[in-house]
């Protein structure tokens, strides 16, 4: 059982000694631990640190193209070097590199496919009460919307077994943690949650600049994905209130006719008209996104497939190549 321990880092020279130093280096129940550091166009030293401290892979971007390319960049490299179980966790050293074997024991015990680490917001130190107020608001939402019971949606420390990691897809290049959630739970994959410790603030977020910055661009994630996954449901429901809304007002002016007063309304029966037109036209928009949304999982299941494939015959390549190496020393 391979586990590779992927930290997206960028500009992380101070903090990422701290990160690799609390990473155990034996684990029960698996027989290798690899650490993978993917340099997001980091301009300090962090990749010549990393390699000092023995990191065993990094993978670098030529510019900073942000933590989901760089977190899906992880995933897709840590599948190529073969591993069985992926970890996830920040160069900051937000999290206890002690609470990755409690980490990873739902998979290792086939409970679970995704493990999220919960960092229990309200127990840290460092986070005011807006932000610990935001933090459950945005969870509770991704859970209605993902059918999870996740209670840390926005926490970065978590793992993956093989088949979810090969799942995953992430389109938004804003953050990775909201949207992966919401595909786990659209894919049916097994999501769980285990508590877990935070380590001392080292330096402030770079993931954001202000706070009504951060709920703009989550919403619009939030609201980006579920339509992907469930367009029928998101047009059906605005179409639906758009077009109840014209035959309400059709209603009131059919009253108002039949009292002997509706030609002081012809501007209601106008606006009912174009209402209803409108919702009508909302729910054919929707009947197409669901057909999207139909070949799009059709096209993810055949990307799926190439994945393992592609993996299958790099394997194959890599075990053909040591083979043909011990029979030349022989």
């Amino acid at each position: 059982m391979k586990l590779i321990i992927q930290i997206p880092c960028y500009n992380e020279e101070e903090t990422l000694p701290y990160t690799i130093r609390d990473i155990p280096r034996a684990i029960p129940g698996i027989d290798q631990i690899e650490i993978l550091v993917i340099n997001d166009g980091s301009t300090d030293r962090t990749v010549e640190v990393a390699r000092t401290l023995g990191v065993h892979h990094v993978v670098s971007f030529t510019n900073n193209k942000g933590l989901a390319e760089a977190f899906m960049a992880g995933l897709n490299e840590a599948l190529v070097l073969g591993a069985d179980v992926i970890v996830n966790t920040d160069g900051d050293n937000q999290y206890r590199g002690a609470d990755i074997p409690k980490l990873i024991v739902p998979i290792l015990e086939g409970k679970a496919d995704i493990v999220i680490g919960d960092r229990q917001v309200d127990n840290i130190k460092h986070f005011s009460g807006m932000k610990k107020l935001l933090q459950k608001l945005g969870s509770w939402v991704v859970q209605q919307v993902s059918n999870t019971t996740v209670p840390d949606t926005t926490s970065g420390f978590r793992a993956f077994n093989r088949e979810a990691a090969l799942r995953m897809n992430v389109m938004s290049r804003f953050t990775y943690t909201l949207e992966t959630i919401i595909q786990a739970g659209k894919k049916n994959l097994a999501v769980s949650h285990v508590p877990v410790k935070t380590n001392e603030k080292l330096r402030d977020s770079r993931l954001f600049t202000s706070i009504p910055s951060y709920i703009k661009r989550s919403i619009n994630t939030i609201f980006r994905i579920y339509t992907m996954y469930e367009p029928l449901k998101m047009f059906f429901s605005i179409g639906g209130i758009v077009f109840s809304a014209g035959l309400l007002i059709s209603i009131r002016f059919l009253y108002f006719y039949l009292a002997g007063n509706g030609s002081g309304h012809i501007q209601s029966l106008l606006l009912s008209a174009i209402l209803v037109i409108v919702g009508f036209q909302i729910f054919i928009i929707g009947l197409l996104a669901d057909l999207i949304a139909f070949n799009r999982k059709l096209i993810e299941d055949s990307v799926y497939r190439i994945k393992k494939i592609e993996l299958n015959s790099t394997r194959e390549f890599i075990h053909t190549n040591k083979v043909n190496e011990k029979d030349h020393e022989k």
